[in-house]
């Protein structure tokens, strides 16, 4: 059973992102702030999760949250800002998004750049720890698949309903046969698999 907070007198928002590995797409990132007395045993590590596990848990935190709010730094700004930094800036901006302005933030991972002035604290494999921080998991990773699986309407080739825009054998290969869309991430390693297989 994951933790329901860490200071019981403050009002704590947990974070976290999703899609930081990608090769195409932006980076999503949720804040959540849930009932102190909030008790949902089948809140886990979205990854942990399976897609229909996930919906089902969307539905409930979006219901039973005190305030939720998702973000998202699109594949340019990426680019221009690093994607460590631009999963910083997503998650700073959920959490500006909420319309109740948390005491304390649970941030999932081990560094963080704060863009308000909101203490926080940095919670290694948190999203396997606090319900809070969980929460936020999934609506980031269930927004960000929802976003991809639009976007492969567009762009059928990269398979991106299955792989969401990581970095699997198929998205590489149609890379090489298709090229890039507007979508990709230009400072990632694009074609670094290829390379590799052919020297």
């Amino acid at each position: 059973m994951l933790l329901t907070y860490l200071n019981k007198d403050l009002i704590e928002a947990g974070c976290d992102e999703a899609g930081r590995g990608c090769l195409a797409g932006p980076v999503y990132a949720a804040a959540v702030i849930l009932p102190h007395d909030y008790c949902n045993p089948l809140l886990n590590d979205s990854k942990k999760l399976s897609a229909k596990q996930r919906i089902k848990l969307r539905e409930e935190i979006e219901h039973d949250a005190s305030a939720w709010a998702v973000a998202a730094v699109d594949n340019n700004d990426i680019d221009s800002m690093n994607i460590l930094r631009a999963s910083f800036h997503a998650m700073n901006l959920a959490v500006k998004q909420l319309t109740t302005k948390p005491d304390y933030l649970l941030i999932d991972g081990n560094r963080f750049i704060n863009e308000t002035d909101i203490p926080f604290q940095c919670i290694v494999k948190g999203d396997a720890k606090y319900q809070a921080i969980a929460a936020a998991s999934i609506l980031a990773k269930t927004y960000r698949d929802d976003y991809m699986t639009q976007q492969h309407e567009l762009y059928p080739h990269y398979g991106w309903n299955d792989n969401k825009g990581y970095p699997t054998q198929k998205h590489y290969q149609a890379i090489l046969d298709f090229g890039i869309t507007p979508l990709h991430r230009r400072s990632f390693a694009l074609y670094k698999q290829q390379e590799l297989q052919f020297q």
